[in-house]
């Protein structure tokens, strides 16, 4: 790796870090920059996301005055574990192809949700008119879809998940952007050690990005707490669509 690829990969990981901390999506950057600097595209996918886990684990830290008591948190973690490792191993066990295909258009269909929040929330019932047991489990099948998918690609976990919980919890968009990075950084966390030990991790570009991704997402994660919810939603649902979008285009190429 010469200094033009390491450069790159830095920068790049700062801008992930930070966009993943405000909207979800920052492996949209670091992947194709892993692409560039000649990494193949499992390899660079499954670097990718060893790489970015500092990232959320910074965004975590930048947020944490706007997390739940834990003993709301703590039902999902077992969920998002599991859910993780199921898609972890379907990446690395199935081409990419076929799920790739499917991608965009979850990505897209997140952004809407969460961009017709209101609407829908009339439709299926406001979080507080639903019964305990219901608001339960749909939170959980939120949180287990967003965790598979985490697994497997990653890039938009951060829109998928702010997407499903804001339409289930009654709650700020600051605090579920607090329980998207925890919920993140546990997807992270699980597959770091999935690839560690199964994929082909290439460790020179993850020490580039990952310190960089590190300063980003505590960055992100304080800027997300200066911006009016309006404004919150407006970025994520424009980035969202952006990467909706694009992947689009790179699975008809």
């Amino acid at each position: 790796m010469d200094l033009t690829h390491a450069a790159l990969l830095l920068a790049a990981g700062l801008a992930a870090g930070t966009v993943n901390a405000v909207a979800g999506g920052g492996s949209l950057i670091t992947f194709p920059a892993m692409i560039a600097v000649g990494l193949p595209p499992v390899a660079a996918n499954v670097s990718n996301s060893v790489a970015v886990f500092p990232g959320y684990v910074a965004s975590v830290a930048g947020s944490r005055a706007d997390l739940p008591p834990w003993r709301t948190l703590a039902p999902l973690l077992p969920t998002t574990v599991l859910g993780t490792i199921a898609g972890s191993l379907v990446l690395l066990a199935t081409p990419a192809s076929a799920f790739e295909a499917v991608v965009p258009f979850l990505v897209l269909g997140a952004t809407a949700v969460l961009a017709f929040q209101d609407p829908l929330r009339r439709l299926v019932g406001h979080p507080r008119d639903l019964s305990p047991r219901r608001r339960t489990v749909t939170l959980q099948a939120m949180v287990a879809l967003g965790a598979v998918y985490g697994g497997y690609f990653g890039a938009a976990l951060g829109v998928m998940l702010v997407a499903g919980l804001a339409l289930v919890l009654d709650a700020s968009l600051a605090r579920v952007s607090a329980i998207k990075n925890l919920l993140s950084a546990l997807v992270g966390l699980t597959t770091l050690v999935v690839f560690a030990l199964f994929g082909p991790v290439n460790w020179a570009a993850v020490a580039v990005v990952a310190p960089a991704t590190l300063l980003g997402g505590y960055v992100g994660a304080k800027l997300v707490r200066r911006l009016p919810p309006i404004v919150l939603k407006t970025v994520i649902v424009v980035f969202g669509t952006v990467i909706g979008l694009y992947l689009l285009w790179r699975a008809q190429r």
